[in-house]
């Protein structure tokens, strides 16, 4: 669409918001103002609608660019002149390319470590080819799918869920089925080609989902947000969603018989995990999850620890959508509360999801594990070796 017929459609679109505004105020006018008990109008002491405030982080001023694309309302209440979000609009492609800008706008940019350099220049990009797909995995709509993060060397990882809480399952109408979700490892990040040994694994399982994007710690949002729109296009009939890391045991009979308790109501919004609220970015550059400040500001909306959360498939699909209006985030498990708080949405805490361990002295009781639903972090053997034991049938807790 060309600049002038894009500035002619936001035109329109001003003009009719403008006009939906006016006749509010005249039938609220009309038909009565709000008065106090001595029949005075009642004056609001403050402006309903929020004053516009410009960030100084780019990941902000970014984040606001993508608001005045996707709401038009916003720009007009932000004072926002229709060539400023036109200009927005237009250099706010989906481009791959590395941006031409971004060192000039980020502060510092030349001092940050290459994790955030890279990141920054390529966060508008969200289109990556799936190289190994699983297109008939979802052909019997799933009751639980399961999807675990997974990096192409932990073959031993990826087989002891299998032959423990990942198992696929088909009994009458629960079907659990598997993905491991990969991104392509490189040798710049000191791994070996591991391509045949892959292929072979995932010709024999079945089981495997690889991106074309360099798989590091600041791209599993990303890989959340590809995995968001394979469940949208090939597993958009799956009741719920399990999402979790590798190294993390999970007690999937518990699961199971938890969401077959839930009502139609609870079961629609559902996500919960372990909840961490009033959490914001750290600035201890020694950290793995540091946040510069010239990239970000503020606090975080209340998200679930990433070593694994539970979700609907319903609720899947918007975040789907509501990834389209959120950037970008280096930390996979923020950005996924960015977008349930996009949709009005927070996560809700369960206490069986446990992702900072459970007491030492209890990691060797087989019955600490039968109420719970996730423990991290677990070894391959330790996984086996829990699953094993739970399944007894001489188990008595």
């Amino acid at each position: 669409m060309s600049v002038g017929r894009r500035r002619l459609k936001l035109l329109g679109i001003l003009m009719m918001v403008n006009f939906f505004i006016y006749v509010i105020v005249e039938v609220s006018r009309n038909s009565g103002q709000e008065k106090n008990s001595k029949s005075h109008v009642i004056v609001p002491k403050s402006s309903f609608w929020r004053k516009h405030i410009p960030h100084k982080a780019y990941w902000n001023k970014q984040q606001q660019k993508l608001e005045r694309l996707y709401n038009p309302i916003f720009a007009l209440l932000s004072n926002i002149t229709v060539e400023e979000s036109l200009s927005s609009n237009i250099n706010f492609t989906n481009s791959c390319d590395p941006d031409p800008f971004v060192a000039s706008q980020v502060s510092g940019f030349e001092d940050l470590p290459d994790r955030f350099k890279d990141f920054l220049l390529y966060l508008k990009c969200k289109n990556y080819s799936l190289l190994v797909d699983q297109p008939h995995k979802c052909k019997h709509k799933p009751f639980l799918l399961l999807a675990i993060k997974s990096l192409i060397p932990h073959f031993d990882r990826r087989q002891a869920i299998r032959q423990s809480w990942g198992k696929e399952i088909k009994s009458g109408d629960t079907t659990v089925v598997r993905v491991f979700l990969l991104g392509q490892t490189s040798p710049e990040d000191n791994y070996p080609d591991l391509t045949d040994m892959l292929k072979f694994e995932s010709e024999t399982h079945q089981d495997i989902l690889l991106w074309n994007y360099r798989d590091t710690f600041f791209n599993l949002t990303l890989k959340e947000v590809l995995f968001l729109k394979w469940v949208s296009n090939t597993c958009s009939g799956a009741q719920f969603i399990f999402k979790g890391d590798d190294d993390v045991f999970v007690n999937t009979h518990q699961i199971l018989d938890y969401l077959k308790s839930l009502t139609k109501d609870k079961a629609k919004d559902l996500f919960i995990g372990d909840v961490i609220q009033h959490a914001g970015p750290h600035r201890d550059k020694k950290l793995k999850y540091y946040i510069p400040e010239s990239i970000y500001e503020g606090s975080y909306p209340p998200y679930a620890g990433g070593g694994g959360f539970l979700y609907s498939g319903d609720l899947a699909l918007r975040l789907t959508n509501a990834s389209d209006q959120v950037l970008l985030y280096p930390i996979d498990d923020v950005y996924t509360g960015m977008c349930l708080q996009k949709l009005g949405l927070a996560p809700e805490k369960h206490k069986g999801f446990r992702t900072f361990d459970i007491d030492e002295k209890q990691r060797n009781n087989i019955c600490s594990y039968t109420n719970l639903m996730l423990v991290h972090s677990r070894k391959p053997q330790e996984m086996i070796k829990i699953w094993t034991n739970l399944q007894d049938p001489n188990l008595s807790c």
